[in-house]
């Protein structure tokens, strides 16, 4: 539950608030509670929001009717408990339970969401605090850090049964946001956004989803950015200038070809060594659909040119702005070394990064059948 404060701090800083404002009254008796109220708030960061409060009489009964500024996650605070629960318009709600015991006794009419919630609330309760207890171990005693790593490998997997478990019970429902709040977005994107579809489908107007669903796009986008040259996405387009300095031509005009981005220059040793190989290739395909754009790091022309003919680089497609590692393609394509290649399919999709050699002639034999 850590991470669901940290993401509704996010959305009470963001403004989102009274937009939808809803009417909820939540009712019912909490004996042996202690206390002489009940609460309706939310937590951002470990920080109270309250809205609402009721007395409890002596038996522990109490209702809540009153006005919330979103259709939302939210707890009903009994002292130190919290009690989850989902609240909409007019929703009402009634909650029973034994205040010495809430994780174990506490029931509700009229909300089945809420209910589900606190069920899976008191395991992941429980997983959170064997994590803890295991992270102390291990500082106390870093001699027993195999040992309860061990131990704690097998725990993870009970409790990610669990969760998937809560999950396919629980599909297309609010309560799903208990789910995300114990899901790693960047070690599982597929299931993070499988859950989050299903979450947003139904329960767009809350402000938490809302909130899990754009902090998700930046996670995403960061991702996206950062492997933007991986399988199947476009490359990037551009137009350099050819050998003569004059002509350009431009990646896009070569759609309808499998092109091979091949990064280098006349003074990378490797970049020559791999040359042969490369020219061998060319020849072998050239007439099945398969061309070659080589873009030099090189800051002197005549040298670049020289190296393209010693090197019998026959292929048209010769391009630099002489800028060497500032060239304006080598900073499209983030190159940090050469020789660095990128293949592209017809369409203009990456199909792999960095083919050389022997790795290279086998996916061409396996795009081109020989």
């Amino acid at each position: 539950m850590k991470n669901l404060g940290i993401i509704l701090l996010a959305f009470f800083s963001s403004g989102l608030f009274g937009q939808n404002a809803i009417k909820v009254t939540v009712s019912g008796m909490i004996f042996n509670a202690n206390v002489d109220l009940v609460r309706i708030s939310q937590n951002y960061g470990n920080v109270y929001k309250d809205y609402g409060s009721a007395a409890m009489d002596k038996k522990g009964n109490f209702k809540l009717t009153l006005e919330l500024p979103n259709p939302d996650y939210y707890y009903l605070r009994v002292g130190s408990e919290n009690i989850h629960v989902i609240l909409k318009n007019n929703s009402d709600i009634k909650v029973y339970g034994d205040g010495s015991k809430l994780k174990d006794f506490c029931n509700f009419v009229g909300s089945d969401e809420s209910k589900a919630m606190n069920d899976f609330s008191h395991l992941s309760e429980k997983w959170n605090a064997k994590s803890d207890s295991a992270l102390t171990a291990i500082k106390t005693d870093p001699s027993r850090e195999q040992v309860i790593n061990d131990y704690m490998t097998q725990e993870f997997q009970k409790f990610n049964s669990e969760l998937q478990g809560f999950i396919g019970a629980n599909a297309n429902s609010p309560v799903l946001i208990l789910a995300l709040a114990n899901m790693n977005a960047e070690q599982d994107m597929k299931s993070y956004e499988n859950v989050l579809n299903q979450l947003y489908s139904v329960f767009p107007e809350s402000p938490t989803v809302q909130t899990f669903y754009s902090n998700f796009n930046l996670i995403k986008k960061k991702i996206d950015d950062a492997n933007f040259l991986a399988p199947g996405k476009i490359a990037p387009d551009f137009s350099e200038l050819k050998t003569d300095q004059k002509k350009s031509m431009k990646l896009s005009d070569l759609r309808g070809q499998i092109v091979l981005i091949d990064f280098w220059a006349s003074w990378c040793g490797p970049c020559r060594r791999e040359n042969p190989n490369v020219v061998q290739t060319y020849e072998k395909y050239k007439n099945d659909g398969f061309t070659i754009v080589s873009v030099s790091l090189d800051t002197d022309a005549q040298k670049w040119i020289n190296a393209i003919e010693q090197d019998h680089l026959s292929w048209p497609n010769h391009i630099s702005d002489l800028g060497g590692w500032n060239s304006k393609v080598a900073q499209i394509y983030k190159v940090s070394s050469v020789p660095f290649t990128v293949l592209i399919d017809r369409e203009g999709r990456i199909i792999k990064t960095n083919l050389r050699g022997p790795a290279l002639e086998e996916e061409l034999k396996r795009i081109f059948g020989h």
